[in-house]
């Protein structure tokens, strides 16, 4: 139950990432909001909860971590796509 917990989040985590860059406007790629959801929730929540003292709690600063790593995550990969389409 709780890796489906883990999966719903991130994925909510990812599509929220993709809105706030505006690319959720042609409709949300699910796919990548699971991956950049659960990649940029692991490494950017897990740092900022460590960082911040708060360990692996579920605290506010592992969620603003959560979102940021996978704003990061989804830039870097629409950054990706759109190269390698110009090419």
């Amino acid at each position: 139950m709780l890796i489906i917990a883990i999966i719903l989040f991130g994925m909510l985590i990812g599509a929220a990432a993709q809105l706030i860059l505006g690319s959720g406007t042609k409709g949300i790629d699910w796919s990548l909001a699971i991956v950049a959801g659960l990649i940029g929730s692991f490494v950017g929540g897990l740092l900022i909860s460590l960082i911040s003292g708060d360990g692996i709690d579920f605290k506010p600063s592992g969620i603003i971590g959560s979102i940021v790593g996978a704003l990061i995550v989804t830039a870097g990969w629409l950054w990706y796509k759109d190269r390698s389409a110009a090419s």
